[in-house]
């Protein structure tokens, strides 16, 4: 398996036959060249997003349009983005776990953010907010979306009991280094952790170094490098 950060919140994951695209923000992202672009997106069989902010959807419907990767997310916002012509994949809910090929799964969990777009010059609501649980090659990674530390991460690590966590943590928006320490040691057992959403501009956290001194031992933490695979 390869986890593989575009940037910010982006990722792509290569997991069993899948190419999963997470939030996959290319056009405007100060952290991905454009001649970064096409690889970054190559043969993607599916598109999960967890929020309508601009910086994780701004570029999905094309990408769905070009790769032929159909899109999944939370209901309304799903839905929307199939209307502006996304190749339709689920609209689903909290709870709910749809399959990705014969052999991956993805289930909706909770975050705590916010999540609206730009309409026709006005912000409409889209859904709640997501993060994902995705399950694969043996493995079962938390992806928490943009989120702040919330007590649902109690239950998300108990119940999943992922060994992977790819934690949003640059702060200001989200969790910072020293949050995401704390939900990683109180709230799941991880065996790798991958902070992301930081570095992306002056008001975030540009080191992980605070995430790494405050997690348990035993617990590795990545820095990702942008279109440099994590081999798990």
């Amino acid at each position: 398996m390869n986890i593989i950060w575009l940037g910010h919140g982006s990722f792509r994951i290569e997991i069993e036959d899948q190419v999963v695209l997470v939030d996959p923000w290319l056009n405007g992202n100060p952290m991905l060249p454009e001649d970064q672009y096409a690889a970054a997106t190559a043969g993607a069989t599916h598109i999960l997003v967890t929020h309508a902010h601009f910086d994780h959807i701004a570029d999905v419907v094309q990408i769905s349009k070009d790769t032929g990767a159909p899109l999944s997310g939370m209901y309304e916002l799903a839905q929307y983005l199939h209307a502006q012509g996304a190749v339709e994949g689920q609209a689903f809910n909290m709870g709910g776990t749809i399959a990705i090929g014969d052999s991956v799964t993805a289930s909706m969990v909770p975050a705590s953010h916010s999540s609206t777009a730009d309409v026709g010059g006005t912000r409409r609501y889209m859904g709640t907010e997501s993060g994902f649980v995705l399950r694969g090659e043996g493995h079962t990674i938390y992806i928490s979306g943009d989120t702040g530390l919330m007590a649902d991460m109690a239950w998300i690590g108990d119940y999943y009991k992922p060994d992977i966590g790819i934690l949003s943590a640059g702060g200001h928006f989200t969790m910072d280094m020293d949050m995401a320490a704390y939900a990683a040691r109180t709230y799941f057992d991880f065996k790798t952790v991958i902070p992301c959403h930081y570095r992306t501009m002056p008001m975030l956290e540009q080191s992980a170094q605070a995430l790494e001194n405050g997690v348990l031992p035993g617990t590795s933490v990545i820095e990702p490098r942008v279109m440099q695979a994590i081999t798990l």
